[in-house]
């Protein structure tokens, strides 16, 4: 039996007037940030997601942070502590 893996990846275009491209805070590795938004099995799909991420690349440091609850927004410190450590962040929805 093989394993396969299926990636869904959502594209839209960027909305106007901003930029995909930035100069990178780190000049090592990779520095990842997860935001889990609480919902059941979110902290399993983020695991496999980091694992499968510092496979491919290099990550020199991962922070995860936790939203209270999945019907609330982020606070502003977590984003902005996730603006300062991170790269890059990943959110995901799992049930």
């Amino acid at each position: 039996m093989s394993e396969s893996a299926m990636w869904i990846i959502p594209e839209a275009p960027p909305p106007e007037g901003t930029s995909l491209t930035g100069e990178r805070k780190a000049k090592g590795g990779l520095r990842l940030g997860i935001l889990d938004n609480s919902k059941s099995n979110a902290d399993h799909l983020l695991a496999m997601i980091v694992e499968g991420v510092k496979s491919a690349l290099p990550v020199e440091s991962v922070v995860i942070l936790r939203k209270p609850s999945a019907a609330a927004g982020a606070d502003s410190h977590v984003l902005d502590q996730l603006v300062e450590e991170a790269d890059c962040v990943i959110s995901a929805m799992a049930d």
